[in-house]
């Protein structure tokens, strides 16, 4: 027996935003007895339901579409766990995305990582030792007063592998990131060494042609404003700073700028499916260099790997 085999099953449904990550992985648990682990670094906030993409919730009214497929009772891990003004690493994401796996594993059913933050994903697949450097508040107050275009400006200067990898307008992981290359001498994207693995790993990627997820994008962020994204985003404003790192998400930054009299809501709107577009692109740079993904587009190849993994598994 490979050594693989002595390692539980972990299957990852991955992919960029709006290529439909969730409504394949809830049909996949259903077929497989499985539970779902989200690795999406925005729907961790409560109260950011309708601009996360979450499912429908029931406290939305008037809700006129389906962001995600309905769950049909399959359970979604790592979804409303922190409050918008907490702090959230990737290190408390790392340690409670394995409890949740061990602990699927343990009522014996087959654990799926699902969602598009590339840098969650590896840090569990991949057992990443994430750097633990102790916090600088000097610097860090230093960093704190300053706008983030000057904060990416100053990433890209000491690290830019890292700089092309993460979400360029979370001003916490940029200050964090510039931090770390400050406090230890060496490029945060070099302190991130890989583990051994801790499950053995079946990687499934949704392939989208980029005319159709371009498409798709345009009306998922239309069918946001719809449901009432702008009232989201203003209660939202009245009890958290905009520069909190919660804030600083696609479609809470532009309408609060829009609030701030800097933008129309014309103009919030076309900013959010453009920016979406642009993070639809750093998605897939990550993506693009793991070669263990197999990259599919359609539901039936899924369900095909998804069976003959397991069979390999447990025959």
């Amino acid at each position: 027996m490979s050594n693989s085999n002595l390692k539980k099953p972990l299957i990852v449904i991955l992919g960029p935003t709006a290529s439909g990550k969730t409504g394949w992985a809830v049909k996949l648990a259903q077929k497989f007895n499985g539970e779902i682990v989200s690795a999406d670094s925005r729907q961790v906030y409560r109260e950011m339901d309708i601009g996360t993409a979450k499912s429908p919730r029931a406290q939305i009214p008037n809700f006129k579409f389906q962001i995600s497929k309905p769950t049909n009772n399959i359970p979604q891990h790592l979804i409303d766990i922190v409050n918008p003004d907490e702090e959230f690493t990737l290190s408390d994401y790392k340690k409670l995305a394995i409890q949740k796996i061990n602990g699927i594993h343990n009522r014996g059913k087959i654990p799926f990582l699902v969602g598009g933050t590339g840098l969650y994903i590896s840090s569990v697949i991949d057992n990443l030792d994430i750097p633990e450097a102790k916090p600088n508040k000097k610097l860090r107050a230093e960093l704190e007063s300053k706008d983030i275009q000057d904060l990416q400006t100053e990433l890209k200067q000491l690290d830019l592998n890292y700089y092309t990898q993460i979400d360029l307008n979370n001003k916490r992981r940029l200050i964090r990131a510039i931090e770390v290359c400050k406090t230890t001498g060496k490029p945060f994207s070099k302190q991130r060494k890989k583990g051994e693995p801790l499950f053995d790993v079946l990687q499934i990627g949704i392939r989208t042609d980029k005319k159709v997820l371009d498409e798709k994008i345009n009306r998922r962020v239309d069918e946001m404003i719809a449901n009432g994204l702008v009232d989201e985003v203003k209660k939202l404003s009245t009890k958290y700073s905009p520069d909190l790192p919660s804030m600083s998400g696609i479609g809470y930054a532009e309408l609060n700028a829009h609030f701030n009299a800097h933008l129309t809501l014309e103009q919030a709107i076309d900013l959010i499916k453009t920016h979406t577009r642009q993070y639809v692109k750093k998605q897939m740079t990550w993506f693009r260099r793991n070669a263990n993904i197999q990259w599919i587009d359609n539901y039936e190849k899924a369900k095909s790997l998804v069976d003959n993994f397991l069979d390999n598994k447990f025959k």
